[in-house]
């Protein structure tokens, strides 16, 4: 193997390592360290394996290395053959873990969960509620080599020659495919892959779960005109504006129709909405299990989207009940407005939830439930929850770290997690969904 440079500033791009693979770690790689004790965190591999490392980023300078497993010399019992042609190191960046058994990739989803609860909150899985299991998607249990088509929303890269593809990982490059295994059906069914898009920068493909309505959004290279789109289905169009960023509507409608909890939700170009099929109400269901919304309560629903979970709790605490949604996406509080019009007693404000909901005066609800973005609800935000002296609150987290770090302020702010679920939404990927219940501290008499 090569040595590092002595040179503080030489580049190890390209330096292989022979390595004992480590831990999971948070962000689809594993740790393993030199013989010198430099950390590598390391793509396509699993614990416990013996490989050869290549770094792909960093120098003699940096705090850690990232690198790519080229060789296999001992593989773990969880490897599999990579079932899409297009994954491997320095191929498409858009799954982790095609190479690991679906049961071993749920398993460390759940292992970076306890990681980050215990270096970011100080909490045990039992202290947090939680059984430790990351449990599937209904309809998700594919054995080892296949691959669950769960994508229903796709965003294609453009290259310099027209060809649909997926990023590279931390790259701007693009990998051309052909088929991602991952697309939803109802992705994969409009071909935008088996076309050329020249002056395209991407094309992002949606096909909603709870209707036949099919979407593209074109975003133009700079100074590109649009193309005559022709494909295999049905589809609306849409085009990114490369001077304000908008999104207008090119022909057919404007948004797509989604169902979730018996309700339907129209979601505009470019609005939030779960990928997964199954997500939204997977989600809803954990949600209010955990609530157990009751006749004439009131709820805050924060980031609120296009009304998921506000619809939810609405229908459940009746007309008597109270529901405020906070959005700061413009567009998605229209969609909102609009998808929850029937529901006199529901009320959606746009603007930022730490700006917005100081504005309403509101010094308590019963319940709350917030979804917030990957960086999390911040101390702030968990503080002024708090303050606000629900029963319980209900918290969507997309991201275990973020999670973890508002949790243990909530902890400060005298709330503690009830009960917490793991959800596998995202298979093939390090990404996992968790819904946490907290409630009040009872204090000692």
């Amino acid at each position: 193997m090569q040595n590092a440079s002595d040179s503080s500033l030489a580049s190890l791009v390209g330096e292989e390592y022979e390595v004992e693979v480590g831990p999971v770690a948070h962000g689809g790689h594993c740790i393993a360290r030199t013989e010198g004790g430099r950390v590598l965190f390391v793509r396509h591999t699993l614990p416990g394996e013996k490989i050869v490392a290549r770094v792909t980023e960093g120098d003699a300078d940096s705090r850690f290395l990232r690198a790519d497993a080229v060789r296999i010399i001992e593989p773990a019992k969880d490897r599999i053959e990579a079932p899409c042609p297009f994954s491997g190191p320095g191929r498409c960046g858009g799954c982790d873990w095609q190479h690991v058994k679906p049961g071993a990739q749920r398993r460390f989803k759940g292992e970076v969960i306890i990681e980050q609860l215990q270096r970011l909150a100080g909490l045990t899985p039992e202290e947090a509620g939680w059984d430790g299991t990351v449990m599937p998607a209904p309809g998700d249990k594919a054995p080892a080599g296949e691959v669950p088509a769960w994508r229903t929303r796709v965003q294609y890269a453009i290259d310099a020659d027209g060809n649909a593809g997926l990023r590279k990982h931390r790259s701007h490059d693009v990998e051309p495919v052909d088929h991602c295994l991952i697309a939803a059906p109802g992705v994969s069914e409009l071909g935008v892959e088996k076309r050329e898009w020249p002056q395209m920068a991407s094309v992002e493909a949606i096909a909603a779960t709870g209707s036949s309505d099919r979407q593209v959004i074109l975003t133009p290279a700079p100074g590109g005109r649009l193309p005559l789109v022709e494909l295999d289905k049905p589809v609306s169009v849409m085009r990114v504006d490369e001077r304000d960023g908008g999104v207008h509507r090119v022909h057919g409608r404007a948004f797509v129709r989604e169902r979730a909890d018996g309700r339907t939700y129209r979601v505009g170009a470019g609005g939030f909405w779960q990928v997964h099929p199954q997500a939204a109400d997977v989600l809803v269901k954990a949600v209010m299990q955990g609530l157990m919304p009751r006749k004439g309560e009131t709820a805050l629903d924060l980031y609120c989207g296009v009304g998921l979970f506000a619809g939810a709790i609405a229908e459940r605490v009746g007309d008597e009940g109270a529901v405020l949604g906070i959005e700061s996406s413009k567009r998605a509080v229209e969609d909102a407005r609009h998808n929850l019009r029937d529901l006199e007693r529901v009320r959606v404000e746009q603007g930022k939830v730490d700006q917005v909901l100081p504005r309403t005066k509101i010094t308590e609800t019963d319940l709350i439930v917030l979804d917030p973005p990957r960086a999390g609800a911040g101390k702030q935000t968990v503080r002024h929850l708090a303050s606000l002296g629900a029963r319980r609150i209900a918290y969507v987290a997309c991201d275990p770290a973020a999670l973890a770090r508002d949790l243990a302020y909530f902890r400060e702010a005298g709330y503690r997690s009830r009960t917490l679920r793991a959800f596998d939404l995202f298979p093939m990927t390090h990404h996992v969904e968790c819904v946490a219940i907290l409630e009040p501290v009872k204090k000692d008499a």
